[in-house]
């Protein structure tokens, strides 16, 4: 896969290096799972910190399906 930039409101979650599309994912992912991201009841929801506003265009909350859009907006 070839390797993506992240912008500075994604780089803010994973990192500023150029990282392939799989291994963004797998950042964020991460990112979400450590600081208990997922919503509890309804798993496919993610609730944004501070940082993941700023990717997710200011919304509080996101489902998985529509973080995969928000995030492609901030990778060159």
């Amino acid at each position: 896969m070839k390797p993506v930039t992240p912008d500075a409101k994604l780089a803010a979650v994973v990192g500023s290096s150029p990282l392939p599309r799989t291994e963004l994912t797998k950042k964020l992912w991460a990112y979400i799972k450590k600081n208990g991201l997922q919503d509890k009841k309804v798993r496919t929801q993610i609730n944004a910190d501070d940082a993941l506003k700023a990717v997710f265009g200011g919304k509080a909350k996101v489902s998985m399906f529509e973080m995969t859009k928000l995030v492609s907006g901030h990778v060159s």
